[in-house]
């Protein structure tokens, strides 16, 4: 029997309500697009293994890991600070961002991409001629990766998921071209000439042409927030790509390949990860205008059922056999396998202090978040090139994961203090357009 309610209850109820409904909406489409993009990332990764080999595989982790870098360089400076203060605000002020977020994003890969480019050219060799495809593809990856930022801040998940299942549809045809070359920088062009696709398509869903003249202006706008989101990205960034290149200086190109083969065995997870500021920042923002006291207990959720995700799926890799892992990696899965244990912890790790990150992101605690990402990304760099230096491959992964669980501590300490700090002071209203 349904009980009995006041006018005023049903009027409070319905919104509850449709309220989780549409959360509940958002993180589905969340989930959907980094489902999309994990498919994308582990073909891509499995494909350029079995067809290059582990040698050239690393050649081709090396240019993904620079990549990395630049992305989280613009997504500082141009789509955090979007997703931040943007999220679920009026459409015309959405549009407005949206198009100066794009184009600061564009101009990023333009600006970086013109050094790339002659700087692989310079350098030759295997690893040059990939370097300065990058350079040339940089623009698109970035110009696509500003859409689904700027989709999810929106509340608008589904543009997102299907930018991101175009971007898959058009690497089809893409690799295949590629593997017929048979080169690492077939691949690098292949990837990024399908992202361009993607970005080009987006410009159509959102009806937005990106601004690259306000690009200076939506720099100036955002610094107090850009700047810092920059430091931390470009830090958790270069300290894996610092690892990359320490870990092949001291135990060869090979082990390069063969720590980005256990990532790859686990890239769905890692997927969520780098793509997490697409859903959950935002959604933390929501969480935190409507009902601040439920931040903490949004965030331990999202950061515990992501660790719990990521040992069950290191769990269930331990079980695979050996024939299935060849199968899918061919001669990168032996050294690949060997990493499994490690790197699920490493990534559970990470996925708890995500949760934390998220929160901090959303009351706009730049300095906090910065302090926490400082340390996670020296101790990323010193775990992973202190066990590379000892026992190679195996060493740095099993750095890189007791350094990334303890890291993760650092971060819910700073996400506790900046939640005494926001309710100590309850009026002071959050930065809006």
């Amino acid at each position: 029997m349904r009980p009995v309610t006041t006018e005023k209850e049903e009027k409070t109820a319905a919104p509850a309500g449709s309220g989780r409904r549409a959360l509940a909406g958002r993180l589905s489409w969340g989930l959907a697009d980094q489902a999309a993009s994990s498919v994308s990332n582990f073909a891509v990764g499995v494909y350029v293994a079995r067809s290059l080999g582990v040698t050239a595989f690393g050649v081709f982790g090396l240019a993904w890991v620079t990549y990395g870098v630049v992305l989280n360089v613009s997504r500082g400076l141009a789509t955090d600070p979007l997703v931040v203060r943007f999220s679920g605000v009026p459409e015309a002020s959405w549009r407005a961002a949206a198009a100066r977020s794009s184009g600061a994003a564009l101009g990023v890969g333009a600006v970086i991409g013109a050094v790339c480019l002659p700087a692989g050219l310079a350098l030759g060799g295997d690893v040059g001629p990939a370097f300065a495809c990058l350079g040339a593809v940089l623009p698109a990856l970035l110009l696509q990766d500003a859409w689904r930022f700027a989709f999810f801040a929106a509340g608008d998940g589904r543009k997102a998921f299907v930018n991101d299942v175009v971007w898959g549809v058009a690497l089809v045809p893409a690799m295949v071209v590629a593997a017929r070359v048979g080169s690492v920088a077939a691949f690098v062009l292949a990837w990024g000439g399908s992202a361009a696709v993607a970005a080009a398509y987006g410009c159509l869903q959102s009806g937005i042409r990106p601004r690259v003249a306000g690009a200076r202006g939506w720099l100036r706008e955002q610094r107090d927030l850009g700047y810092r989101y920059l430091a931390e990205n470009v830090s958790l960034s270069g300290a894996s790509q610092l690892r990359a290149y320490g870990l092949g200086a001291l135990a060869g190109v090979g082990a390069v390949g063969a720590v980005r083969g256990a990532e790859l065995l686990l890239g769905p997870f890692l997927a969520v990860l780098m793509g997490l500021s697409l859903v959950t920042v935002a959604e933390a923002a929501r969480v935190l205008r409507r009902a601040p006291d439920r931040l903490g207990r949004f965030c331990l959720l999202l950061g515990g059922g992501q660790a719990v995700a990521a040992l069950l799926w290191g769990a269930a890799l331990l079980l695979v056999p050996d024939r299935a892992g060849v199968l899918v990696l061919d001669e990168v899965w032996p050294s690949a396998s060997a990493l499994v244990v490690p790197a699920a912890l490493g990534v559970a790790g990470a996925g708890l202090g995500t949760g934390a990150a998220a929160g901090l992101r959303a009351l706009g605690a730049a300095r906090r978040s910065l302090r926490a990402q400082l340390f996670a990304s020296a101790g990323y760099a010193a775990g992973g090139l202190g066990g590379a230096a000892a026992a190679g491959a195996a060493g740095s992964a099993w750095g890189v994961a007791a350094a990334t669980l303890a890291s993760s501590t650092v971060w819910w300490v700073q996400l506790r203090s900046a939640l005494r700090e926001h309710d100590q002071k309850p009026n002071r209203e959050a930065r809006t357009p």
